[in-house]
């Protein structure tokens, strides 16, 4: 079953609906992402994977929201998702569950390597978790600390990054490619 926007805006799956989609073992975490515009489109990229969840960390707006709803088009309805208080205990509390976790940050960071140069041997089977942190701030460097690979898209202009939700879509496909 495929919905476009105007169906998804108005529609809510049935439980039935929702037990047939095939889910990725891939987590994107928002570490205290404040633009609804973001977080909808967090969800939308997490429905067009088929992620198995979206964890809303800190300050992150969370559903019901009709500005998240409005850049979502109504996948936050079809996209497990939870909120925690803080990425730390999140990630933590998901490793302990999945101790075969790979943490990615996408980040500006010395320790970050170019999304280019991403082995699919680096990232060799699932599950992943994909953090995204906060439009200004970034990710907190507790939670920077625990990734197993921060990652950093290339910026070749004179703008310093990418949009939030268009970085975490580089780095969640550029994963795809080798799984």
């Amino acid at each position: 079953m495929k919905l476009n926007a105007k169906q998804l805006r108005v529609r809510r799956p049935t439980e039935e609906e929702l037990a047939k989609i095939e889910r990725k073992p891939m987590y994107l975490v928002l570490d205290n992402v404040l633009d609804t515009y973001n977080i909808g489109s967090l969800f939308r990229l997490a429905d067009a994977v088929a992620a198995r969840e979206v964890i809303l960390c800190g300050g992150t707006e969370r559903p019901p929201s009709s500005r998240i709803h409005k850049a979502a088009v109504g996948t936050e309805t079809w996209v497990p998702w939870k909120y925690e208080p803080d990425a730390v205990s999140a990630l933590a509390s998901l490793k302990s569950q999945i101790p075969s976790l790979k943490i990615i940050a996408v980040e500006q960071d010395s320790r970050a390597i170019q999304l280019s140069a991403i082995s699919h041997k680096l990232l060799a089977g699932w599950p992943v978790a994909i953090v995204v942190g906060h439009e200004t701030e970034g990710i907190y460097e507790e939670v920077l600390d625990m990734a197993d690979v921060i990652v950093e898209i290339p910026m070749y202009g004179i703008n310093k990054s990418l949009n939030v939700h268009v970085a975490a879509a580089a780095v969640v496909y550029k994963i795809l490619e080798g799984m």
